[in-house]
């Protein structure tokens, strides 16, 4: 039986970072599964995406959309008790907010290009908001009802896997992430008997994010947001609580630590 038939009760899903790329494709697909009731759809401009207002209006009263920083911890205090109000409990939590280069963040490539403002940004927004997130919405995944915590990391946050160097922020901030996951995996297991808590490796993407890096990827290990978010969800379909706190990638092979 998959994940999506184990429910008694019709799916509440919250997708972060909703409004463009590997989070909008998400929301698309999910919105397709007869078994999800709704979406709540977050992104620091989700009301500025025509895309994610398409998808609304194309499924009105199963799209909910908030503007929302992950990083405002007051504001992530507020959506949650919003959320406490008109549900009893959530049943997935995706959560696809990153950052690799923007702002006072970007893709190192020494030690002299390292400064502390490109790592208290990554950090923030690669680790420390995703772990907020997750705390303030502790209450609604409480409970022996079956759910799941997504959220997107990245295979060069392998401390194992690192040949390379280089991204100095990027990789330490997505092992940050990881370690936390890992971290409440083992907190939820006791909240929620079946929980299940995953860092998920999507590929390299064809988004915004992945753009100025994409001219040495081969065209076929460069994937379309749509074919990721299908690939996430069949790998999430299969996953039990004996697999909370595990690292997986696109293809549902395990990545080291």
């Amino acid at each position: 039986m998959s994940w999506w038939q184990q429910h008694s009760q019709p799916i509440e899903v919250l997708v972060c970072g909703a409004s463009r790329g590997i989070g909008l494709a998400l929301c698309a697909a999910l919105l397709a599964k007869p078994q999800v009731a709704r979406v709540w759809a977050v992104a620091r401009q989700a009301g500025q995406s025509a895309e994610l207002q398409r998808l609304a209006g194309q499924h009105p009263g199963r799209l909910c959309w908030r503007d929302l920083d992950i990083a405002d911890e007051a504001a992530l205090q507020a959506f949650a008790a919003e959320l406490r109000d008109v549900m009893p409990h959530l049943h997935l939590l995706l959560n696809c907010v990153g950052v690799l280069q923007e702002g006072p963040v970007h893709a190192e490539k020494s030690l002299a290009q390292v400064d502390l403002a490109g790592l208290q940004a990554s950090f923030l927004r690669n680790a420390f908001a995703p772990v907020l997130l997750l705390k303030h919405l502790l209450p609604l995944l409480r409970g022996r009802h079956p759910c799941q915590v997504a959220m997107l990391s990245a295979r060069v946050g392998s401390i194992a896997d690192n040949r390379l160097g280089g991204w100095y922020s990027y990789r330490a901030s997505k092992a940050a992430l990881n370690q936390l996951l890992r971290t409440a995996s083992i907190e939820l297991a006791r909240l929620n008997p079946n929980a299940c808590v995953l860092s998920l490796h999507p590929g390299t993407t064809d988004t915004e994010l992945s753009r100025p890096f994409q001219a040495n990827v081969p065209n076929e290990q460069l994937f379309s947001p749509a074919f990721v978010a299908a690939r996430l969800l069949a790998v999430l379909a299969s996953k039990t609580p004996a697999d909370s706190g595990s690292f997986r990638a696109w293809d549902d092979q395990p990545i080291p630590w």
